[in-house]
């Protein structure tokens, strides 16, 4: 499933707790996920803290402090004079940390105005800081307790609705405890110590003396038996800081490209997750709160996109799926295995095995533009060249390359998928010395002119690709995001961009038909077409706008000089960011932009997930048109000419392994201000 998820536009006041937080999951339909858009998700990966706007814990829905599935903490609730503070105001602070402000009167407080002020943090491994602050004219006594409770439940049994009982707490140290019948177990401890500890109702008990103008704080910290370090945590052992990604930065005309790629990194980072086979190794999950384990396609992908900050994240993530490629001689030999994917109401679902094996050549040929490693790149080589074979096998007498499920269906972003790994892995086969490389060539070349015959359906509006072809010949006329991906042909040598599967005429008409407001929602790029038959505003590959096609058509319009439908699609992607706060989630309705409105939430999406949070270094990068060949010492700049953002610069970026700096101009001039030694400007 490809779902996503929301949170909420801070600054604002927010409901109040009355016995519910996050709403809970409807029983007994399958498929169905408990909506949490208006959720605050704290994500430090393998931890997540899933907290309402009210910033209680209830213990409704999927509210809870989780490590690697495990809820800790389902119920974590604050009352002050035995009444639940008031809300005003909940923001996510950073990509693993939500603050909530709360207040509350005092019995001595003359009038409407509450005396004391509450600061609650609640960050992704569990601690919780709860600060009061008092404006009274006079010392005040704050009777404070805190109700805690779990169940230990794994999130999968959340999301359906049967997480099980809370489990009886014991008290330990200065907190509580709990023990689940498999042995494992969640422990509480508080700073100061609490005056007194219930077992029997998880209650720890305070009374502050708070004098005017005095503070005092609560800390409260949630632990399994065995804690975990999240793995993208600046300054850990092989983190994201400084190693995986880059601290880039950006700045310009428009000020919110600072908080568009500062957030995009910072969630990246947070959705990073060790390979127990190899600790070291970093790749990115898909996204959360649903699909935080290994997602083969989105990890990749979303590698690729963070390119620009460095091509350790790309080669961890390689590493990872080369050790889950089958090797063994037989029927799939070279595939890397991946879960079926819902395709929308026209096809029937698609193997995301195959889209990550048809990846990897052309993730590894990119890398190495940027500046792998050769040792690296002589590592994992020997992967993408069963890649290819497995690509052989896959492919049919007719030169297409055949889905496993319905026989003989071709998929058309399958072929351009397999049209750049045939083109970029020739590239990686000559540069290496290894023999196939003009055979990839031959078999490009003939995909180019078997899919400019056969995929295309002309029509008095200029004619569309079809989206697939069965057995029998028939066309799937549907149009939809994942055309997106014909112009997504892959970065070659001194700085040129591969030949696509289309002609320059078939190339033109894909970029006016992703340009008009029947994909283009004024959001970003719908995932069907909104004249199309089934076509849903809200379906995650029915119509509803899906970030990451939304970021492959900025880049591959770009790249094919279609700048205004490139800069309408951007500007309408960074829209979108602010109004979600800029953590983009994987999806969000694909309804018409008014004048005055906001892109709706999909109550059921990842937020953050890997390929929106990366889509912000990839469409920026793509406005700088920055383009290198670290191989050939040489990086060119090709700038969109209209600067539909005006001036832009971007540091802080990675190119051979050192820092990369470019600014450009409102008039579209491109300027490179730090570069590696010795690496020289190309055309």
């Amino acid at each position: 499933m490809d779902l996503t998820v929301v949170s909420q536009a801070p600054q604002q006041p927010f409901r109040q707790p009355s016995g519910a937080g996050l709403a809970p999951p409807n029983r007994g339909r399958p498929g169905q996920l408990p909506p949490v858009h208006h959720a605050l998700l704290c994500v430090a990966l393998p931890c997540l803290a899933v907290s309402a706007e009210h910033g209680q814990l209830t213990g409704q829905g999927l509210e809870g402090v989780y490590q690697a599935g495990r809820r800790l903490l389902s119920r974590s609730r604050l009352r002050v004079f035995g009444r639940e503070p008031v809300t005003v105001q909940a923001r996510l602070v950073s990509a693993d940390t939500a603050r909530f402000i709360a207040v509350v009167h005092t019995p001595a407080d003359p009038g409407p105005d509450p005396g004391v002020t509450i600061e609650r943090t609640r960050d992704a491994e569990g601690t919780e800081r709860i600060t009061f602050r008092s404006s009274a004219g006079r010392t005040v006594r704050l009777p404070v307790e805190m109700a805690l409770g779990t169940d230990l439940a794994d999130l999968a049994a959340v999301a359906a609705g049967r997480p099980g009982p809370e489990l009886r707490a014991s008290v330990h140290t200065s907190g509580m405890r709990w023990s689940a019948s498999d042995g494992r177990l969640s422990v509480i401890t508080a700073e100061p110590a609490p005056k007194d500890a219930l077992a029997s109702a998880g209650l720890l008990r305070w009374e502050l003396a708070l004098e005017p103008g005095a503070a005092r704080t609560i800390e409260l910290r949630v632990r399994s038996a065995r804690p975990v370090r999240p793995a993208g945590r600046t300054g850990a052992p092989g983190g994201a800081g400084g190693q995986s990604l880059s601290d880039a930065r950006a700045e310009g005309d428009d000020p919110r490209v600072e908080r568009f790629l500062r957030s995009g990194i910072e969630d990246l980072r947070a959705l990073l997750l060790r390979d127990p086979a190899r600790p070291a190794d970093l790749y990115p999950a898909a996204g959360v709160p649903w699909r935080s384990g290994p997602a083969p396609a989105e990890s990749l992908w979303a590698a690729r996109m963070a390119l620009p900050l460095g091509t350790r994240l790309a080669t961890a993530t390689l590493r990872v799926l080369a050790r889950t490629q089958l090797t063994r001689r037989g029927p799939g030999s070279g595939r890397i295995p991946g879960p079926l994917r819902d395709s929308g109401p026209h096809l029937p679902p698609g193997c995301t095995g195959v889209e990550a094996t048809l990846a990897f050549p052309a993730v590894l040929a990119e890398a190495w533009r940027w500046g792998m490693p050769d040792q690296e790149l002589a590592e994992l080589l020997p992967a993408a060249e069963r890649c290819l074979e497995w690509l052989r096998s896959a492919t049919g007498a007719d030169g297409l390359v055949r889905e496993p499920g319905p026989p003989g269906l071709r998929r058309a972003d399958s072929q351009a998928h397999a049209h750049r790994a045939a083109l970029l892995g020739a590239d990686l086969l000559e540069a290496c010395g290894r023999p196939g490389a003009e055979e990839w060539r031959d078999r490009a070349r003939a995909l180019r002119h078997r899919f400019r015959e056969d995929f295309w359906l002309d029509d008095r509006a200029g004619g569309r690709p079809a989206a697939a072809r069965t057995a029998d010949g028939r066309l799937l006329p549907h149009l939809g995001a994942s055309a997106a991906h014909l112009l997504d042909t892959g970065l070659l040598g001194r700085g040129r961009y591969a030949d696509g599967l289309l002609d320059k005429v078939q190339t033109e008409q894909v970029a006016r038909l992703l340009g008009s407001p029947a994909m283009d929602s004024g959001w970003g790029l719908r995932s069907l077409g909104s004249k199309e038959p089934g076509h849903n505003p809200f379906g995650h590959r029915a119509g509803a706008v899906r970030v990451h096609e939304t970021a492959v058509a900025v880049a591959g319009l770009a790249a094919a000089g279609y700048e205004k439908e490139a800069g309408s699609l951007l500007r309408g992607l960074l829209d979108a960011a602010e109004a979600f706060a800029y953590r983009l989630p994987e999806m969000y309705a694909g309804e018409q932009r008014v004048t005055g409105g906001v892109p709706a939430p999909h109550p059921a999406a990842c937020r953050p997930a890997a390929v929106a949070s990366a889509a912000a270094v990839r469409t920026l990068t793509a406005l700088c048109g920055i383009r290198p060949d670290v191989p050939a010492r040489t990086v060119a700049l090709h700038p969109v000419r209209s600067a539909p953002l005006g001036a832009i610069g971007l540091s802080g970026l990675r190119v051979a392994g050192e820092p990369f700096a470019v600014r450009v101009s409102r008039m579209g001039l491109g300027m490179v201000e730090e570069a590696a030694g010795g690496l020289q400007l190309g055309v």
